[in-house]
């Protein structure tokens, strides 16, 4: 009986793979038996990466590339279709937020840094659009099925203080996902279809300063976003996995313009 479930004979290319939660969907997909392209701007880690998939018997490709630079994107592409000869899935894993888009309490609101905010903006929203320029052709010309992933987040759906050009960023994610979802089922049929995951909070090397203090503890944040999270934990990254492989996988083929949560109910609780 087929598995549907398995990524076996896929090829699969992830953004932010040199990232922490591109850690996790490296693992995920090569342990789905997928191959896996690693993209990311850190050589090192990304050939690091690639090594220890091929030591552990799987198939996987360093891509240096720079997910807001088209030429470095293209190079990319052409290095996964001259080494497997096909694309089956894109993962849009790179994004995040960055120190110039946070607003404190004690800032101007009205002298928020709009340069900060404008590359938080460009790097979760264009530098998903852009990827899915340049891989999203080669998902159509595959013979079989293929799958967009995008990363959204809560910051979409409930407002999260400080993080205002993150969360504009993600929030057009969302848009995104949607429309894009409809305009290539309106002209690829079920050929090709795009999927987002929103999830809750997880640390990270992005995040770990505003959610713990030095000594492992958690801040007044940490505590706050804890106290939403009918959980009352954060999330291990390899959570993302069963959800993610999911929606790579022929096992969601009549999935499409969906945000999954995974977020330990933060996103439904109402606090009472």
């Amino acid at each position: 009986m087929q598995n549907k479930f398995s990524l076996e004979g896929k090829v699969i290319v992830v953004t932010g793979g040199t990232g922490i939660i591109g850690q996790s969907f490296i693992k995920g997909i090569t342990e789905a038996g997928g191959a896996v392209g690693i993209l990311g701007r850190n050589e090192k880690v990304a050939n690091e990466r690639a090594e220890k998939v091929i030591q552990s018997g799987g198939n996987a490709i360093a891509l240096i590339a720079d997910v807001l630079d088209v030429e470095s994107l293209e190079l990319a592409k052409n290095k996964v279709l001259d080494k497997f000869g096909k694309i089956d899935g894109l993962v849009n894993a790179a994004g995040g937020n960055i120190p110039e888009a946070i607003v404190l309490k004690d800032h101007d609101i009205f002298k928020m840094n709009m340069d900060g905010m404008r590359k938080a903006v460009d790097l979760n929203l264009w530098g998903t659009l852009i990827p899915t320029q340049i891989f999203g052709e080669a998902l159509v010309k595959n013979e079989g099925k293929g799958a967009i992933v995008n990363i959204s987040s809560m910051a979409s759906k409930r407002v999260i203080t400080r993080v205002l050009g993150y969360s504009m960023g993600k929030a057009a994610i969302d848009c995104y996902t949607q429309w894009f979802a409809v305009e290539m089922a309106n002209r690829f049929g079920d050929k090709l279809r795009m999927n987002a995951i929103a999830p809750g909070f997880f640390l990270t090397e992005q995040n770990r300063a505003l959610l713990t203090n030095p000594d492992g503890s958690y801040t007044e944040r940490g505590n706050l976003v804890l106290k939403q999270t009918p959980y009352k934990r954060f999330g291990d990254t390899d959570e993302l996995i069963g959800a993610l492989v999911w929606l790579l996988s022929d096992s969601s083929e009549f999935v499409t313009g969906t945000v999954i949560n995974v977020d330990g109910g933060f996103f439904v609780n109402s606090g009472v």
